[in-house]
Order: structure tokens, then sequence, then C-alpha cells
């Protein structure tokens, strides 16, 4: 999978699991699901995302060779 795909997978994780916990555990998580949305929003719109650069330099592909 290449850095894209990747981002969307922890993203969703991330808002699923902040989701969850919110609900069985404290209202507080809903203030992580909000800080994943607000950084999407904000990468949608700067073109920078941390998470890209952090898997990036975990050894994920930035785009696939075969399109």
């Amino acid at each position: 999978m290449v850095v894209e795909r990747w981002i969307r997978l922890v993203a969703g994780s991330f808002i699923l699991i902040s989701l969850a916990l919110g609900h069985w555990v404290s209202p507080y998580w809903y203030l992580f699901t909000a800080f994943v949305g607000l950084n999407l929003f904000q990468s949608a719109l700067t073109r920078w995302c941390l998470m890209e650069d952090i898997l990036v330099k975990l050894g994920v592909k930035r785009e696939s060779a075969a399109k």
C-alpha cells in the first residue's frame, strides 16, 4: 500500500477507536475525534500532513510504481 491509503486507514481507525472510547470510557475522547478531523481538514488546505511524514520515515512508498 502507498502512503495515501495508509493515511486513510490510520485516520479511519483513529476515528472509530476514539468514538468507541468516547462512548464507553469518557466523552473527552470525542476531542481526539475532532482533532483527527481538524488535521484532515488542515491537510486538505495546506497539502501537508504530519502522518504522511511519519509514514514515509517508516518506509512507506509515496506512490505506486504501476499505474
